[in-house]
């Protein structure tokens, strides 16, 4: 089957809905067993302002939203200004011809104007489905599969809406029939149907995976997401789910469920993350396993609350003060993000830590499809050297074993031993022979605090080598990252987080395209970092170029003080947009010339 990659752009202003129509395509392609991806670039207000909406779907891997528009969609005359320049032969712009104006666009845009009006008859909000409806014709997909979604999405308004709906998206696809050119390649149907799913829709299905019953948060955009899923399902999956007065409150109550021996979550964004920090020390001392995750935006203060960016880095290296061990991880798909909750969880409740989730607005809030068979809700749960009231504990942790203390009296059981692996054993309150003080002092191993009689340097030094030995280990229980690509490449492009796929796509762009042989090294697991094997991988690359989002080169600085190596060239982004893959194919470009080794593509796109 030969390759099919397409990708369709609807803007117009908040409050025109550009979300629909998106929805609709989105799950059309999905049933077809297509790979999407959609990206939704929008302003801080709840009308006007520009909203840019990007779906590309294909058979094969679909990594980022990409470098082009086959279809242009703009409901007002601000996107056709912005975006009909940026079209290529070959594409095309649908738009309502009673309203507005193309102007000059490039040799081969098919310009297809329709009479949105004389279409969508009575139903003034039928623009949107005429649309849809002409582009599934020019792809060559049949009428039933639009049918069958638009009765759906209405079934709540009854027949009637359905019906009138139904007439309006059939006089749209009957148009483009008999008006416009189709595409020469079809969309196909690959059988299997796909889920479609949001990174935040992920994070909480992960939860639910791994067993949270106890999520609390505080709306902050882009993480709220997370908040309405589980708010919606509480009552199905058996969740306790709070919405706090602020983030303080969020992290004290999940530190609060957690200490009871429930697995509790919470998400935020940075500014609501800076609010938490105190707390996730706190986690940190009373060695209370809890999971955060912080979806970036972009900042300092409030920022740009409805863009991306990778700026909170040492936020979450520098989160609480003082040293305390805990685990950041950054996955780069909705389907990382899902898979990455359960596995942190583990993670979290052996070696009694907070655990640490940097996503950001692009996997979020982005739109991608997944294999169904690839979402198990049925993760292990291993919940470390925990003892329960009812005397029973997994012992599966690196501690002396959680039933082995269940006999021991209120003054034998020390909560915080000195273990040789620094995981002491954890009994949750209620548990008989097991009372001891959990306080956000420093503390002996029976959980005294030792500023009640005099600090005692001898202890304090004994408690902070115990916590952090707990560490020691669990490098050895997370995978490693890989190089891919060719070894003998001319340049090695490394990254961390969202940006994995438009580095492969701009890779594979690099050879195909430019002749230019590169690899690439993604990091996913920030604390622990893999000292030695990232070391071992870089020390052989001719070229090390690092692509983050974020102006000062946050990892690029961390990768350096990690394993001492500094990278020859840097890509950055904090214009608040994604990567497109040729923003890194320039820049590779231009550093290989030797005309710089620090590259500011801007997107041009949505300015």
């Amino acid at each position: 089957m030969p390759t099919v990659d397409f990708a369709i752009g609807i803007g117009g202003e908040a409050g025109q809905g550009i979300a629909t129509p998106g929805d609709i395509l989105a799950r059309i392609f999905a049933r077809r067993g297509l790979n999407l991806n959609a990206y939704n670039a929008y302003q801080s207000i709840i009308r006007g302002g520009h909203t840019f909406l990007t779906i590309r779907c294909g058979n094969g891997p679909v990594r980022s939203m990409g470098d082009k528009l086959d279809v242009l969609i703009p409901l007002n005359q601000d996107t056709m200004d912005r975006h009909l320049k940026l079209l290529r032969a070959g594409a095309c712009v649908i738009f309502d011809g009673d309203k507005l104006k193309p102007g000059p666009a490039a040799e081969g845009v098919q310009i297809c104007a329709m009479p949105m009006k004389q279409l969508c008859g009575a139903n003034k909000l039928g623009a949107n489905t005429v649309a849809v409806a002409a582009v599934l014709q020019m792809l060559g997909i049949e009428f039933q599969p639009l049918e069958d979604v638009l009765s759906r999405q209405f079934k709540k308004k009854g027949e009637a809406v359905i019906a009138e709906n139904v007439n309006v998206a059939r006089a749209g696809y009957e148009f483009a029939a008999k008006n416009f050119k189709a595409f020469p390649f079809k969309a196909p149907n690959l059988g299997k149907g796909m889920a479609v799913l949001t990174g935040n829709q992920a994070i909480a299905m992960g939860g639910v995976a791994a067993g949270v019953k106890f999520y609390a948060a505080y709306p902050m955009s882009p993480s709220t997401g997370v908040l309405m899923w589980m708010a919606a399902h509480a009552r199905q999956l058996g969740i306790m789910v709070r919405q706090v007065e602020d983030e303080i409150g969020v992290m004290n109550m999940v530190i609060g469920a957690a200490h009871a021996g429930c697995r509790a979550m919470c998400a935020t964004s940075g500014g609501g993350f800076a609010l938490m920090t105190e707390a996730v020390g706190m986690a940190g001392m009373i060695e209370t396993p809890v999971v955060c995750v912080d979806v970036q935006r972009a900042g300092p203060a409030t920022g740009v609350p409805t863009k991306t960016e990778q700026g909170d880095l040492w936020q979450a290296l520098g989160a609480g003060q003082g040293d305390y061990p805990r685990i950041i991880v950054a996955p780069s798909t909705q389907l990382d993000l899902f898979n990455s909750i359960p596995e942190l969880f583990n993670l979290c409740d052996k070696y009694q830590c907070p655990g640490l989730v940097l996503s950001d607005l692009l996997i979020s809030e982005g739109t991608a499809s997944v294999n169904p068979d690839d979402l198990n809700f049925k993760a292990k749960i291993e919940r470390g050297d925990i003892i329960f009231p009812n005397g029973n504990g997994n012992g599966n942790g690196n501690g002396e074993g959680a039933n082995a203390f269940s006999g021991y009296n209120d003054n034998a059981y020390l909560r915080y031993k000195n273990t040789e692996s620094g995981i002491s054993p954890r009994a949750v309150p209620g548990v008989p022979g097991h009372i001891y003080v959990a306080a956000t002092d420093e503390h002996d191993e029976d959980g005294t605090l030792i500023s009640d009689e005099f600090t005692n340097p001898a202890k304090r030094r004994m408690m902070v080598e115990k916590r952090a030995r707990k560490m020691e280990t669990v490098v050895n229980q997370i995978t490693p990252p890989k190089l891919v690509g060719p070894d003998n490449a001319m340049v090695t492009l490394v990254g961390w987080g969202s940006t994995e796929g438009v580095i492969r796509e701009a890779v594979e762009k690099l050879a195909s395209e430019e002749g230019v042989v590169a690899n690439q090294l993604h990091i996913k697991w920030i604390v622990p970092f893999h000292v030695e094997e990232i070391t071992r991988i870089l020390s052989r690359s001719k070229r090390i170029i690092i692509v983050e989002n974020n102006y000062s080169g946050q990892f690029a600085r961390y990768l350096r003080s990690e394993t001492g190596i500094a990278a020859h060239g840097h890509v950055r982004k904090y214009d608040g947009e994604p990567f497109m893959p040729h923003h890194i194919v320039n820049a590779v470009k231009e550093q290989l010339a030797g005309a710089t080794n620090l590259s500011v593509p801007t997107h041009e796109i949505y300015v």
